[in-house]
């Protein structure tokens, strides 16, 4: 017994120093807050901040629950062993070694060290050459990164979405809400190439690319603060080809940061202060990439550029002459494309992160 209580030992104090790198004690701090404002009935006279605390109460149960619920199971194995004597020990180790492999596996948020990789994310995905293909390529990989979502337990909301003439989407704007989806997915922005037999193009074989922009969702004014001189609003006529909804008053908003010259135009909110709002959103969020790619502290000191550009690509996906998909960064590969499409990628995910960590 003693073996098996310095064993639980031992992983109590690695997961408490866990515990206090990762903060767990400030998300369960902010939840509490929030917990306590969405009790308050006045602050449901402006639902849309109401929704928005209930929507960053979620995400936090959704970070502090794991850890919470480890660290009880970490108690009552103590305890066990207190109160028991050889006969459980086989059952007592069993325990151990399961609450072990929880750890292991929860522990790897620690990889998230970047300034915004506990953050949600915002996806901006845009068809590139290609044209039908192209377009066409764009929405699966929409359903990928939708399907990921879902399967990781994160919430992923469709914002903006033009789509393309005959096929597919130009572009489409996701948010995915939850713990560490912006660490995630940051292995996730660059161009992505297909490489297929076309089915809009008599069988040819056709080469396509998709551009994925990857930028962590600022809620928050003071995380991202802008001058409003330096920007350049303008309200239009939302609507039009596809099936977007037409209003009749000019709602759509397109905002222009001049310094940069980064431009986020939304039109699918109801009114023209929410897709204001979201598009000022958007901008602190690809103000806030452009902070961590250029290394400058200071919004001023940005120089004139984008997140994510035209480039080499990061990705390959092939599926004729043979099924492979290939990261072109780590070399990780998988062969059952179809199931990366259907939106398993935590392999891509998992070799970015060990690569990032060990460049650094």
């Amino acid at each position: 017994m003693e073996a098996l209580k310095r064993k639980i030992d031992t992983l109590q104090a690695d997961f408490d120093a866990s515990w206090a790198q990762i903060g767990v004690n400030q998300k369960i701090s902010e939840l509490h807050t929030q917990e306590k404002q969405l009790e308050n009935p006045d602050i449901w006279k402006d639902n849309e901040e109401a929704q928005k605390i209930a929507k960053n109460a979620s995400v936090n149960q959704n970070f502090v629950q794991p850890w919470q619920e480890l660290q009880k199971k970490i108690m009552e194995i103590k305890d066990l062993i207190n109160l028991s004597d050889n006969e459980l020990s086989t059952e007592i180790e069993q325990q151990i070694t399961e609450v072990q492999s929880e750890y292991d596996n929860l522990k790897k948020q620690l990889l998230f060290q970047g300034k915004y990789d506990n953050h949600s994310a915002i996806l901006r995905l845009s068809a590139g050459v290609g044209g039908d293909d192209a377009q066409d390529f764009t929405q699966m990989l929409e359903r990928m990164y939708l399907r990921w979502a879902e399967n990781s337990g994160y919430q992923a909301t469709v914002i903006e979405r033009s789509p393309g003439e005959n096929a597919g989407v130009k572009t489409s704007v996701i948010e995915v809400d939850g713990p560490f989806a912006y660490g995630k997915l940051q292995s996730e922005n660059g161009v992505h190439r297909l490489v297929r037999l076309s089915p809009f193009n008599a069988e040819s074989r056709e080469t396509s690319f998709a551009l994925v922009e990857v930028l962590p969702k600022i809620d928050t004014e003071n995380e991202v603060k802008i001058d409003e001189k330096d920007l350049k609003i303008d309200v239009y006529r939302s609507g039009g080809h596809g099936g977007q909804s037409v209003n009749t008053t000019d709602s759509a908003v397109r905002i222009t940061h001049i310094p940069t010259g980064i431009t986020v135009a939304i039109q699918n909110e109801r009114s023209q202060l929410q897709n204001r709002e979201k598009a000022l959103e958007i901008l602190r969020s690809k103000l806030a990439q452009l902070q961590l790619e250029q290394h400058v502290d200071d919004i001023n000191a940005l120089r004139a550029g984008k997140s994510a550009d035209w480039g080499s690509q990061i990705r390959n996906y092939v599926l004729h002459p043979y099924k492979l998909v290939k990261d072109t960064r780590t070399k990780y590969e998988e062969k059952d494309v179809n199931s990366v499409l259907d939106g398993k990628i935590d392999g891509f995910i998992g070799s970015y992160l060990e690569h990032t960590v060990l460049s650094n």
